[in-house]
């Protein structure tokens, strides 16, 4: 077990590149964002994580650090040990150790016991086109080396696992009594006292899956890539696609998400005769090196028995943590978009209206919505996100589809798009991300089998929704919206101001759609400080006299003066053109009514001339 002292983690450069990172982490342009439940951090013994930026090995044992103060260790490329003494030296330092060290397994495992954590990436190398689901319905990965698909590495799974059988080894020996043997694995382990050798005999042996997204992949060329470039008097083509795809995160608006999985213990429920070849095996074990030496060739009977049964349990662990982990996904509205451009293509439609196109693509939101599995993005999770897709509108889209026009993947022209054949064309390795960023989405949400449901529901659905339909989800969105911004701003920090409120109404929008339509529908605005409630008792009136009414919700109202306070009056003008068009499938003819500042946007939005208007 002993690697010597050249693996030694340095505490002090550990810790200053904890404090490094966080400076520079408030200078880049990538937003790290952690989600995990109570606990987990501290909880977690084994992290495993997706690979598809060069960068982001260094994220994980920066966020445990920070969370919990415990070192990490973690295995790297070989390569990256030799040629460059420095670079070595640094990596073995914070705790990096070459994938092929003698040893590695039985030393990390130890490292668990001794209360450090280990980081994995299973993929064992970046997967640019984030294919990982195989024909048959598994997950396997290309490989560089082999140049073929394979399946993930399941290093995580014989650490635990075999750490589980050591557990529950020494847990019998206190039981037994067998001080010595006890003493034994202590020296062995080196753990100050047999307390300490029970105490993480004790602990579960937790594997914490983890899902890295980022969102949104950009080609633009970027200063980095331009830099490198200059300097090195020309760069490789696989280098410069890296600095390119990853520049683009680090220096740009980007989100990623790291989301943690539910953590999986391996339990194994030994038959009374695998407990008999278990206990003949110990006999001759004396050390963790001998634990994982054992081989299913071996010519030891009982030795090929348990390392058959440990092999079979172990692929069963791998396939259950890499579930997990692509489960985990932070589900964008680039993932449906580009779902949903491949879903048509695979149903021959290379050509579509913007309409049926953004009718398809809201209604995938919608869907994706009401999936309680399905991880959002912030950008799905408020319907101000995703905001002006049924128009085409939206910012997020847009960016999307320049996106895809300049990787030549589709035309678009005033009436709607079409789906160019590199759409559907394979890429090399090293260029799919530049030449085919659909695909690359498309593929990472492909394991989350609740959004694929979603995208083809709104495949399904979108030629039948009818104009009512539609309005009802706009105004659904309205309410979602309030509630969006009531959470935001019911913070501790606004507690002050908030508790103040002598407002006891709802500050909810109302939809009042009477049985029998007089066909005039009125559209009221409140005032500036109220909220819609001010005048839904006059909303209520007009509905029984047969007019359709929609009280909308100025921004910033209706929650907290917090949220007033960033506002402007462009802010509270669009809820009255979207509560406008939500009426408008309700009423042939609609008047504007507006209070005080509702009257002057009132005012204003008739000066549009929106078809229909009958008066304000």
């Amino acid at each position: 077990m002993d690697v010597g002292d050249e693996f030694e983690i340095n505490k002090t450069v550990y810790e200053w590149s904890v404090r490094a990172f966080g400076l520079l982490e408030k200078r880049l342009g990538v937003n790290i964002m952690l989600h995990h439940e109570e606990g987990q951090l501290e909880a977690g013994q084994i992290f495993l994580f997706n690979h598809f930026a060069r960068f982001e090995t260094i994220i994980p044992h920066y966020l445990i650090y920070k969370h919990t103060g415990v070192f990490c260790r973690s295995v790297a490329s070989p390569e990256l040990f030799t040629g460059n003494d420095a670079l070595g030296t640094y990596l073995r330092n914070v705790g990096a150790m070459p994938t092929k060290h003698p040893g590695l397994l039985p030393f990390l495992a130890a490292e668990l016991l001794r209360g450090r954590k280990v980081i994995v990436f299973p993929e064992g190398g970046m997967v640019k086109d984030r294919r990982v689901v195989d024909g048959d319905g598994g997950y396997s990965v290309f490989s560089r080396s082999v140049l073929k698909r394979r399946k993930h590495h399941r290093g995580a799974a014989v650490i635990a696992m075999t750490l589980e059988v050591l557990k529950a080894r020494i847990l019998s020996l206190e039981r037994a009594g067998d001080a010595e043997r006890l003493e034994r694995w202590m020296g062995a382990l080196g753990l100050p006292s047999v307390d300490a050798l029970l105490e993480a005999a004790r602990q579960p042996t937790l594997i914490v899956p983890a899902n890295i997204t980022f969102y949104p992949i950009r080609i633009d060329d970027n200063m980095l890539r331009k830099t490198t470039d200059l300097l090195s008097g020309g760069i490789g083509r696989r280098l410069s696609e890296e600095l390119l795809i990853e520049g683009n995160i680090l220096f740009r608006d980007t989100d990623m998400d790291i989301r943690l999985g539910n953590p999986i213990r391996p339990r194994k429920v030994w038959r009374w005769w695998e407990r008999k070849v278990l206990n003949h095996v110990f006999l001759g074990i004396r050390s963790l090196e001998d634990l994982f030496a054992l081989k299913h060739d071996s010519p030891r009977w009982h030795e090929r028995l348990f390392a058959l049964s440990m092999s079979r349990e172990t692929k069963r662990v791998r396939d259950s943590y890499m579930h997990e982990m692509y489960a985990a996904v932070t589900v964008n509205l680039c993932h449906l978009a580009s779902k949903l451009m491949l879903h048509y293509t695979n149903m021959g439609v290379m050509a579509l209206s913007k309409e049926v196109f953004h009718k398809a693509l809201y209604l995938a939101v919608k869907c994706a919505r009401d999936e309680p599995s399905i991880h959002l993005h912030r950008c799905l999770k408020s319907p101000d996100g995703y905001r002006g897709v049924i128009d085409g509108t939206c910012r997020g889209l847009e960016q999307f589809l320049c996106t895809a026009e300049r990787s030549g993947l589709i035309e678009r022209d005033a009436r709607g798009y079409r789906f160019l054949p590199k759409l559907c064309e394979k890429h090399e390795f090293d260029e799919i991300r530049l030449e085919n960023p659909v695909l690359v989405y498309a593929n990472e949400l492909a394991p989350v089998a609740a959004a694929r449901r979603a995208v083809a529901r709104a495949v399904a659905n979108a030629p039948t929704l009818d104009g009512r339909a539609l309005a009802r989800m706009l105004f659904e969105d309205e309410r979602a919206t309030h509630a969006a911004d009531r959470e935001a701003w019911n913070q501790p920090r606004y507690a002050e101001i908030n508790d103040q409120e002598t407002a006891t109404e709802s500050g909810e929008p109302y939809l009042l759609l009477p049985e029998n339509s007089n066909g005039v529908g009125i559209v009221l605005v409140h005032g500036f400080l109220a909220s819609p409630a001010e005048l839904r008792g006059f909303g209520e009136k007009l509905a029984a006299a047969g007019h359709p009414v929609v009280g909308v919700r100025l921004k910033g109202h209706g929650t907290s003066p917090w949220d007033l306070r960033e506002r402007a009056w462009e802010d509270w003008l669009e809820p009255v053109r979207r509560g406008y068009r939500i009426l408008s499938a309700f009423a042939d003819r609609l008047a504007l009514v507006g209070f005080s500042s509702g009257g002057a946007l009132a005012l204003h939005f008739a000066a549009e001339r929106p078809d229909g208007l009958a008066g304000v």
